[in-house]
């Protein structure tokens, strides 16, 4: 894994490219070797000015690919406990270790890939909330109507 950055405690990787890829004319092939195995990966698609995350994992590590579009990644300064944030576009790759906490908003429609070290329902727990970004209204109406696991309706209900 080549880290180009840090992040928090979020490691910034950068895709290697062999010339090769790119010198037969056919465009080009960006690779990342992850340290942990990959057991599960999502296509995640966002929607402009919508959030994703708002949480940490304690299971697994999490490496999050943008393929397309341009997101803010949010997380906290493990020195000071304030929140940061970095703007991220095609071919900027993330590792969050578990425990991190993040959160992502689109800035444009977006696709990502998100890759995970241990398959989501074989965890017990597998997100913690946090509120880095505030949810709008118009997300927490959706999500309380469609009553989705793991919505921030219910992750709120838990703790009152």
């Amino acid at each position: 894994m080549k880290i180009s950055g840090k992040f928090g405690n979020i490691d910034i990787l950068t895709g290697q490219c062999h010339i090769s890829t790119i010198k037969d004319g056919r465009g080009a092939i960006f690779t990342w070797l992850p340290n942990e195995k990959i057991l599960e990966f999502n296509m995640v698609m966002f929607s402009p000015g919508k959030i994703r995350g708002n949480h940490s994992h304690p299971e697994f590590h999490e490496y999050f690919l943008v393929v397309d579009g341009e997101v803010t990644m949010v997380t906290k300064d493990p020195n000071t406990g304030t929140e940061i944030a970095m703007i991220a576009s095609k071919g900027v790759c993330f590792h969050t270790p578990p425990g991190t906490s993040h959160a992502v908003h689109a800035l444009t429609p977006a696709t990502c890939i998100s890759l995970l070290s241990k398959p989501w329902d074989e965890c017990e727990e597998p997100i913690i909330h946090e509120d880095l970004i505030p949810q709008d209204n118009e997300y927490i109406e959706y999500a309380k109507k469609q009553g989705f696991e793991y919505s921030i309706e219910e992750i709120k209900g838990k703790k009152e």
